[in-house]
């Protein structure tokens, strides 16, 4: 008798141990009859689906389950009676909520004293952030896909262009690295953003800073983020304004000046009631470089002041068709001795990201040397 008692205390400390364990999970535990009918529910299942074990224990397991998955439970049932153990699969459930969760099972048989099949226990475990974890990176990927193509196609126009206006193999070297790598400090500020786009400032800072001059340039426009087809524009026509000016203009004496500003309107002042997608679709963005510097004494001039427009360069080709195409806009360009001016309208849809506040765009002026 005495042998009996302690087996029935030490199974008993056993189950403790066990309902503790359950209880405690992170994962949902629930057990279900061979009519998949549930017979518990642990706090974790509560907590994932929003039944309290009141609400959810005598249910049928299928209030869990969508209307197009309730097949999956006629097949799981059937490997239970089998005496099957379901490993892990992923599939959907239904919270107290009606919102859909990805979840991970697994399904086991549970088996009376007699060793008799009775019913099963499914473990469930919420997955839904790695799914959109998942998905984000499937996003990501496509996107960085396509940019790299894209970027490709830009480097053999760069090649193509380049090479018919350079007849010294070292000047071709030369003007494709520094190219190249102005696509690659655009590239560098899609990819710290997971391409949702950069600052209009941060573009022109990154693109102006190996001319150095800082003191020089004054910025002056609303606080804007760039879509990433504009980053790339934007950011091959202010590599050749900044190339052009280092060696020609402004950046390239200590009297020089470069001013750099943009504004978003239609010419009038935009009502706050107006604003919204439809009103900045409407609205227009207009970007205006000017530089002004000592005229170079004798014959000088680079492939953006180059009088010769039969043998146009690579930099007016970028400032003149490229980079106003590219973002559904137009673009003149304007020069004289000790002058240049680039202005470029585009509309504003084209230009900031579609989640732009009204109150980004709308944004104090900012003006600042870089």
């Amino acid at each position: 008798m005495a042998d009996e008692g302690n087996d029935t205390r030490q199974n008993a400390t056993v189950d403790a141990r066990l309902a503790a364990i359950v209880d405690s999970s992170f994962d949902a535990i629930i057990s279900k009859d061979l009519n998949s009918v549930i017979k518990s529910w642990n706090q974790a299942a509560e907590r994932m689906f929003g039944y309290s074990a009141e609400e959810a224990i005598g249910q049928s397991i299928l209030m869990l389950i969508p209307d197009h998955l309730k097949g999956e439970e006629v097949e799981i049932i059937s490997r239970v009676r089998s005496g099957d153990r379901v490993a892990s699969y992923e599939t959907t459930r239904r919270r107290k909520d009606g919102v859909l969760i990805a979840v991970s099972l697994t399904v086991s048989p549970i088996k009376n004293a007699d060793g008799e099949i009775v019913g099963a226990s499914k473990i469930a475990r919420d997955i839904s952030a790695i799914k959109e974890s998942e998905r984000r990176i499937r996003l990501l990927m496509r996107e960085v896909n396509h940019r790299v193509k894209n970027q490709f196609a830009v480097i053999l126009s760069m090649v193509r262009e380049t090479s018919k206006r350079s007849s010294d193999p070292r000047e071709f070297e030369e003007l494709i690295r520094a190219r190249i790598m102005a696509l690659s400090r655009s590239h560098d500020l899609l990819v710290t953003s997971e391409w949702a786009g950069a600052s209009l400032f941060d573009l022109i800072q990154e693109h102006l800073k190996p001319f150095g001059r800082e003191g020089q340039i004054l910025l002056s426009g609303p606080v804007l983020t760039l879509q990433s087809n504009a980053v790339q524009a934007l950011g091959m026509a202010f590599h050749e304004l900044g190339t052009n000016s280092s060696k020609y203009g402004a950046l390239g004496s200590e009297g020089g000046r470069v001013e750099i500003t943009w504004t978003t309107g239609s010419g009038t002042q935009v009502s706050s009631s107006a604003r919204g997608a439809a009103a900045s679709a409407e609205r227009e963005f207009q970007l205006l470089w000017k530089e002004i510097s000592t005229p170079p004494q004798g014959d000088g001039g680079d492939e953006i002041s180059r009088p010769d427009d039969t043998r146009k360069g690579f930099g007016t080709v970028v400032l003149q068709r490229v980079a106003p195409q590219s973002l559904g806009g137009s673009a003149e360009l304007e020069r004289s001795p000790g002058y240049l001016s680039w202005r470029l309208s585009a509309p504003l849809a084209a230009i900031i990201v579609p989640q732009a506040s009204a109150e980004a765009e709308d944004a104090a002026a900012l003006g600042f040397g870089i």
